[in-house]
């Protein structure tokens, strides 16, 4: 059984792209629509500032493809404001918001700040607290995670380790420390090469079961959606 495969961008309401990867004129209502059909899913980050309204959700559900999967950022009132402690009730409040987008629902990204350093009791009790209704993954921006025991903690509570791979620092090997498996893929430019071998490492993946959520970040001149398309062909 292969794992399922689901690639996009950070964002997709983006003007710039009109004439590039939209056509001319489409409309700004009608992006969601048309991004959806191209490609099979979208990180936001809107919900990072700010809880989302069920009503922008139910809007984002009825005009995406049934296929579509959302990934959403958690708030940072959670992550970067109280740093995962005390968080139980703004955690199962922005699942439950989550959760209306139903099928569509793709995973839940905890971003952590760069300045957050490695806390067992800390990291283990909140990973301990999330509901398993839902697929996490966590992204660490501090050194001190890099550790063996993050890696089982993650594993034990089937959260998915946050790659990224960006221009000062390579991903080389993505740990799989879940069901699933969240990429973020930061440089300001990959060729063709790069691309290839980034499709070769996903399929590996999706041959053994996994299913892979990968992201490219949010470029004017829209080169994440043509990487985006790219990689999607390329790894299936």
């Amino acid at each position: 059984m292969t794992g399922d495969l689901y690639v996009g961008t950070s964002g997709f309401a983006y003007p710039e792209w009109k004439g590039v990867f939209y056509p001319e004129g489409v409309t700004n209502k009608k992006m969601l629509e048309y991004y959806s059909s191209v490609l099979g899913s979208v990180e936001i980050n809107y919900t990072f500032r700010r809880m989302p309204a069920e009503t922008t959700l139910m809007t984002w559900k009825s005009e995406a493809a049934s296929s579509f999967r959302f990934t959403l950022k958690a708030p940072q009132r959670i992550t970067h404001f109280k740093r995962l402690k005390d968080v139980g009730e703004d955690v199962d409040e922005f699942v439950r918001r989550a959760r209306l987008l139903g099928d569509q629902l793709g995973t839940i990204l905890f971003q952590l700040p760069p300045n957050m350093k490695y806390e067992r009791e800390r990291l283990a009790g909140f990973l301990a607290a999330l509901s398993p209704v839902c697929r996490f993954a966590m992204e660490f921006r501090n050194a001190t995670f890099n550790d063996d025991e993050v890696f089982d903690l993650l594993h034990e509570n089937d959260v998915a380790y946050c790659g990224a791979d960006t221009d000062e620092v390579a991903l080389d090997a993505i740990p799989v420390t879940a069901k699933h498996v969240y990429m973020r893929l930061r440089r300001e430019e990959y060729d063709a090469k790069a691309l290839k071998q980034w499709g070769t490492k996903v399929s590996a993946l999706l041959k053994k079961g996994t299913d892979v959520y990968c992201y490219f970040k949010h470029e004017d001149g829209s080169t994440g959606p043509r990487y985006a398309q790219t990689l999607q062909k390329s790894a299936i």
